[in-house]
C-alpha cells in the first residue's frame, strides 16, 4: 500500500515505484490498474528486466494483445533483433482472412474478440513465438492467444508480462517480474 491511501497500490517493479489507483471491476473485486502506456522509463527498465529471463535463442518473433502490451513488446523486439505482430480486439475492414478466438477478460465487460489478420498469420506460420502481455491474471488471454497461434501454425515458446495478478493464473509458464494483488471486498 501507498502510505495510509486505501485508494492506491504502491508497485515497484523493474527498480522502479509506481502508485497504482485501486478500480473496481466487479461487485466484488477491486485491482490496482496497470497502465504502462507513455510511460517509457517503466517500458524501457521492465524491457531491460525481462530480457535476460527469456529463451532468447529459441524466439523468432513476438506477439502481443492490443493495446497496453504493445510498446513493451517493441521494446523487447529491438533488443532481441526480431519482429512483432499484435493480435487484435476486432475485426478490421482492412484485414484478410482474418483468424478469430472468443476470450473472457476480467477488465473487460463481456467477451471480447482476439483476431489476427491473415497477413499477419503468414508471418508466425512455422515460426517460434514469446507471447508478450502487460499484466496476466486469470490467463484467459493467454490461452486464447496459444490457441490462435497454433491454428496459425506456429509454436509458443514463451510467455511474458511485468505483472502477473492474483486472478486464478498459477504462472508456472510465465516469465513475470512481479506479482499484483486484487483486492477482494
Amino acid at each position: 500500500m501507498s502510505g495510509n491511501n486505501p485508494q492506491f497500490y504502491e508497485l515497484r517493479a523493474a527498480g522502479l515505484t509506481r502508485r497504482l489507483k485501486k478500480v473496481r471491476v466487479a461487485e466484488h473485486l477491486v485491482i490496482a490498474s496497470f497502465v504502462m502506456l507513455g510511460d517509457t522509463k517503466l517500458i524501457e527498465a521492465c524491457a531491460d528486466a525481462l530480457l535476460p529471463l527469456l529463451p532468447k535463442d529459441e524466439i523468432d518473433m513476438l506477439v502481443c494483445l492490443e493495446a497496453k502490451g504493445i510498446p513493451l513488446t517493441h521494446a523487447l523486439a529491438v533488443r532481441l533483433g526480431v519482429d512483432y505482430i499484435t493480435v487484435r480486439k476486432s475485426v478490421k475492414s482492412y484485414m484478410e482472412n482474418p483468424l478469430v478466438v472468443e476470450v473472457q477478460s476480467i477488465t473487460t465487460a463481456g467477451t471480447q474478440l482476439l483476431v489476427m489478420d491473415g497477413v499477419d498469420r503468414a508471418k508466425v506460420e512455422g515460426r517460434r513465438i514469446c507471447v508478450v502481455d502487460d499484466v496476466v491474471s486469470t490467463g484467459g488471454s493467454l490461452r486464447s492467444v496459444e490457441r490462435l497461434l497454433a491454428e496459425a501454425g506456429a509454436k509458443v515458446v514463451a510467455k511474458t508480462a511485468v505483472l502477473l495478478e492474483e486472478g486464478g493464473y498459477d504462472g508456472s509458464d510465465l516469465v513475470f517480474l512481479e506479482r499484483l494483488p486484487v483486492f477482494p471486498d
